[in-house]
């Protein structure tokens, strides 16, 4: 992996975890995939994303691996190894931005926006943020969708799981978020195939 690669996977990580730990986190709008599964598993037990992250990744690496090869395997490794360590970063500071919780939308659409270029980035360099977008990769090669819709499908799983501890209302929100990170994630990473 050439040191730009690795530069702008590194660049994703940092981006989207700053995302989730200044923005998602603080105020209860969720991810879908393994991300909102992150959040779910923080909020119900209290462990730490950069321990939950690496182990829930461990397990759709393992489902994906035979389809996706060992090469995505090995990128996929070494982006959760990035995302871990800026999750640490990121945890030993104090909030960056304002807390957003009265402005939802805002939140949202900020929230959105980090995921979707932090993990559009890394996808693009031919690794994965976690294992959602593993199991989404997945999902698109074997029926032939649009990557943008193999991540809605698992979304929309996590977010009905989310509404155990995330009002309704907070839940819609998130649908705005899961929708334009997913079609970030896929004008991002499909950029990298048409050049």
């Amino acid at each position: 992996m050439t040191p730009r690669r690795l530069g702008l996977m590194m660049l994703g990580a940092a981006i989207l975890t700053f995302g989730i730990c200044n923005i998602h986190r603080r105020t209860g709008i969720t991810e879908g995939g393994v991300l909102g599964l992150l959040l779910f598993v923080n909020h119900w037990t209290g462990l730490p994303a950069s321990i939950v992250s690496p182990v829930l990744d461990l397990a759709c690496y393992a489902m994906a691996w035979r389809v996706l090869g060992a090469g995505f395997l090995r990128r996929s490794l070494l982006s959760t190894a990035m995302i871990a360590l800026w999750y640490k970063v990121w945890e030993s500071l104090p909030p960056l931005l304002p807390d957003w919780s009265g402005a939802p939308l805002t939140a949202a659409v900020a929230g959105a926006v980090c995921v979707g270029v932090g993990v559009g980035l890394i996808v693009r360099q031919g690794g994965s943020s976690g294992g959602d977008d593993a199991l989404a990769l997945v999902i698109a090669r074997r029926t032939g969708w649009r990557l943008a819709r193999s991540y809605l499908i698992t979304d929309l799983t996590v977010l009905a799981l989310s509404l155990s501890y995330i009002p309704a209302l907070r839940i819609a929100f998130s649908l705005i978020t899961v929708t334009i990170s997913s079609f970030l994630i896929d004008k991002i990473s499909a950029s990298a195939q048409e050049t």
